[in-house]
């Protein structure tokens, strides 16, 4: 029997500045969906009787009208998850809250409408009353724990395993078509193509290898891959982190542990010396109360983001992701003088590492 598939939901492609070198455009297709390290996902259980949207009902021509609300065994398999992939120890961390305009990730249980997530900080796009993930079958039956893995992979910036396209699998398309498109999941040749044919950028895979034992892996039957010869026969992932799995998200989110601690500096610029991929993370504390710009100067692709430090946390205030314009990509927040803010900066692309500054003023 054909397993339900996740369905991820298309998404404009990104648009970024006109001329830039490939090395530059790859940096950035590569980046642009994942966290800034260190952010607190915040994450809910849509719970109001107003939850819910109509949906066609297959094979019938008509709609009805479905909850987006999951009982708490259905919670409960997600809040396993969320648990798994905090224990690989990765820098992103997982917060359970009940109002939903706190929420960067806001979850339903729709049956009937397919389990799927928004890839990573495409969440932000979602308005505050509707879903950034859904779960559309029983999460208590066995092997399904896989599915809130796999979506909190998604939320994490994780995409597809066999849409990679260092897997090299040649695929019997229209096999894969008519499977799609009977039961359980009835996808359009366009939602089939979308999701299993088609190949991702390899910016935007997971890795430089295709791992078919990962969590984003769908299961195959026999008869719908050519090639590899050895997996005429299927593949069947084993519903759990793969080792591979966990060294990308850790290469994207390395713990605490593994940065520089903040250190309180003066309230001026600050030269960071980053190379590509580095992280710097300070502290500063204004003279004044009032509007402050933010920016960051030199080559290289950076995202600026604040955080006003509350209760020993830090809780995001302002941030900008530069979209591939290196120069001026400047921020505003406006700080109160006597309390502590906490900026991070992340460098993409490395030309002329060690001349970005963050200039506070």
């Amino acid at each position: 029997m054909t397993a339900r598939y996740c369905s991820l939901a298309r998404q404009p492609a990104p648009a970024f500045a006109p001329g830039l070198a490939a090395e530059r455009l790859g940096a950035l297709m590569s980046g642009h969906r994942m966290w800034v390290n260190g952010t607190v996902l915040h994450y809910c259980f849509l719970d109001a009787e107003t939850d819910g949207s109509v949906i066609a009902v297959p094979g019938s021509g008509g709609t009805r009208w479905v909850s987006w609300v999951g009982d708490k065994t259905q919670q409960d398999v997600v809040r396993d998850a969320f648990g798994a992939w905090r224990d690989v120890g990765i820098g992103v961390s997982f917060l359970e809250v009940d109002d939903r305009s706190e929420a960067e990730l806001r979850i339903g249980f729709q049956q009937g409408d397919g389990s799927w997530s928004t890839v990573g900080r495409d969440a932000l796009w979602a308005g505050l009353n509707e879903r950034t993930m859904n779960f559309g079958w029983d999460l208590t039956a066995p092997g399904e724990r896989a599915t809130a893995l796999h979506e909190i992979g998604h939320a994490l910036g994780m995409q597809h395993e066999h849409q990679s396209p260092f897997a090299g699998i040649h695929w019997d398309d229209e096999a894969v078509y008519a499977d799609l498109a009977g039961p359980p999941n009835f996808w359009s040749r366009d939602r089939t193509f979308f999701n299993i044919l088609r190949k991702l950028d390899p910016a935007e895979a997971n890795g430089s290898v295709w791992d078919p034992q990962s969590v984003m892996e769908y299961p195959f039957s026999a008869g719908l891959i050519l090639e590899p010869e050895q997996f005429r026969g299927g593949v069947h992932p084993p519903g759990a982190l793969s080792p591979l799995d966990e060294e990308f998200v850790l290469r994207w989110y390395p713990p605490p542990s593994a940065l520089r601690p903040p250190a309180l500096v003066p309230f001026r610029s600050v030269p960071l010396s980053l190379a590509a991929g580095g992280q710097a993370d300070f502290t500063v504390e204004p003279p004044e109360t009032r509007e402050y710009s933010f920016g960051t100067f030199g080559d290289g692709d950076s995202v600026v983001v604040v955080f006003e430090e509350r209760d020993g946390e830090p809780r995001f205030l302002a941030g900008r992701d530069d979209g591939g314009t290196p120069h001026n990509a400047t921020i505003r927040a406006r700080l109160v003088k006597g309390r502590r803010y906490f900026v991070r900066v992340r460098l993409y692309c490395g030309w002329g590492a060690g001349e970005t500054a963050v200039m506070c003023w």
